[in-house]
């Protein structure tokens, strides 16, 4: 899996019909303080992987303290997370222009993977909002610092033997 946090002061998601317009189905998500985490899946991703990388957010010590170090959770601060599926995060884009996405997850594990990494993130104890998976979407935030952190289980996981 392939995670791309932003810390945020407020951050939203909406989702796009066919037409361009706002989908009536959705309703639009936003959150707070907290993470806006923009999620990419492999296909060799699993339950290991999942469990590892909701440990890491949940206690990802990004939040400031009263002295303004960054010594705090999202769970300390009692944060959100707006969890955005995001294939693209796998781009290859060694070869010509146009990137190939070859790498990410097929839609029915990505979808799968991305809830179960969700359910996981709740069993912390922090509200989790989503975008839809698969669907054109709007995302606006603020990203607060800035502070952005990549996370990618493929190089940062240890891997057991």
């Amino acid at each position: 899996m392939r995670i791309v946090i932003q810390r945020v002061s407020q951050a939203s998601v909406d989702v796009v019909n066919e037409l361009g317009t706002l989908d009536p189905t959705f309703d639009a998500q936003q959150i707070g303080l907290g993470y806006m985490i923009l999620v990419g899946v492999a296909d060799t991703d699993g339950e290991t992987e999942i469990a590892w990388l909701a440990h890491k957010v949940l206690n990802l010590r990004v939040f400031e303290d009263a002295q303004g170090k960054m010594s705090r959770s999202i769970q300390d601060v009692g944060g959100e997370i707006l969890s955005i599926s995001q294939f693209t995060l796998y781009a290859d884009v060694r070869k010509g222009n146009r990137p190939s996405f070859v790498k990410a997850g097929k839609p029915e594990h990505a979808d799968l993977m991305w809830i179960k990494f969700n359910e996981a993130l709740r069993s912390g104890g922090v509200p989790v909002y989503e975008g839809r998976f698969g669907a054109h979407m709007r995302v606006g935030l603020v990203n607060d610092g800035p502070v952005t952190v990549v996370i990618d289980t493929d190089t940062d996981m240890p891997h057991r033997e």
